[in-house]
């Protein structure tokens, strides 16, 4: 592991594909947690509360790992993006919810936005 002379975070040589694979983790659980927060009823329900719980625990911890190398604003929208978007697919699977091509299109609209957002974070793309 190297340092640095300022307060910026030590490198270890590793990719940035570790935060991003951990961002993605995170984006996971967030939805298994809306999910779930959504089965529980209003946390009536205590297995679904209980589930919705660990879910929470994981999408905090994995986002944390995620926000040590990737910016907060973009770490966020991506998460939030993966979050509204795998909620909005799999509600309909789970729940008695409907999907709609006018929902299909915005999701669509995130999905891109997120893409970006990673190409934007990305070495080769940034004109640092």
């Amino acid at each position: 592991m190297t340092t640095t002379n300022d307060n910026t975070v030590p490198t270890t040589g590793r990719s940035a594909a570790g935060p991003w694979s951990a961002l993605l983790l995170a984006g996971a659980f967030e939805v298994g947690y809306a999910l779930s927060v959504n089965g529980s009823q209003g946390f009536t329900h205590l297995v679904w509360s209980l589930v919705a719980l660990v879910f929470f625990l994981c999408t905090l911890f994995f986002l944390s790992v995620a926000l040590k190398r990737i910016d907060v604003g973009i770490g966020y929208a991506v998460w939030a993006g993966i979050g509204a978007v795998g909620s909005a697919a799999l509600g309909p699977v789970f729940f008695d919810e409907t999907f709609t091509a006018t929902k299909a299109i915005w999701l669509a609209v995130i999905i891109a936005g997120v893409v970006w957002l990673k190409l934007a974070d990305s070495t080769r793309f940034s004109n640092d």
